[in-house]
C-alpha cells in the first residue's frame, strides 16, 4: 500500500464516520436515544486505572476531557474499520469501490459494540441489560450498515478528486 493509499484510507474512514454521525443525528432529532461519545471517553479514561467494565458508565466518575477523547476514539475506530475493509479487499478497492464489501464490513463491525463496548459500559452482552435489547441491537446494526454505506460513498466521492 502506498502512502497515498493510506491517506485515502484515512479520508474514507473519516468520511464514513461523518455519514454515520449524520445518520445518528437524524435519529436524535426523531427522539431516538444515541450514544454520547463523552461516555466512550469516560470509559477509555477509566482504562488507565485498570477498570474495563462498569455497572453503568453514566454513573462512573467523569474524566477531564472525556468528550474530546470520546470523539477522537470514535473517529480513530472509523479509520481502523476502513483499514479492515482494505485488509480484506486490498487497496485496489479504493480505486474501484464496490458497495457490497463496504456494506458487509460495515455490518460486521457491529460486533464491537454488541460484544465489547455495551458489556463494558454496563448495557450487557448485546444490550441485554437495556429495556429493549432487540431494538437496540437492530439500531446498532442499522447504524453500522450506514457506516458501510459511508465507506462506499466516501471512496466513490474521492475518485472525482483524483482525476
Amino acid at each position: 500500500m502506498t502512502w497515498m493509499d493510506v491517506l485515502r484510507m484515512v479520508v474514507v474512514g473519516i468520511g464514513a464516520t461523518i455519514v454515520m454521525d449524520a445518520w445518528t443525528q437524524t435519529l436524535k432529532r426523531l427522539g431516538v436515544a444515541i450514544l454520547d461519545y463523552a461516555l466512550l471517553g469516560r470509559w477509555a479514561g477509566h482504562l488507565r486505572g485498570g477498570t474495563f467494565a462498569h455497572p453503568s458508565i453514566r454513573h462512573a466518575a467523569a474524566i477531564p476531557g472525556e468528550r474530546l477523547l470520546g470523539w477522537g476514539i470514535h473517529y480513530a475506530v472509523g479509520i481502523a474499520f476502513a483499514a479492515l475493509l482494505l485488509a480484506i479487499q486490498g487497496p485496489s478497492w479504493l480505486h474501484r469501490p464496490t458497495l457490497l464489501p463496504a456494506l458487509a464490513v460495515g455490518a460486521a463491525t457491529v460486533v464491537a459494540p454488541l460484544l465489547v463496548m455495551q458489556p463494558a459500559m454496563g448495557a450487557g452482552f448485546m444490550a441485554s441489560k437495556t429495556p429493549k435489547p432487540l431494538q437496540n441491537c437492530l439500531r446498532s446494526l442499522a447504524t453500522h450498515t450506514v457506516f458501510g454505506l459511508g465507506l462506499y460513498l466516501s471512496a466513490t466521492l474521492m475518485m472525482f478528486f483524483e482525476a
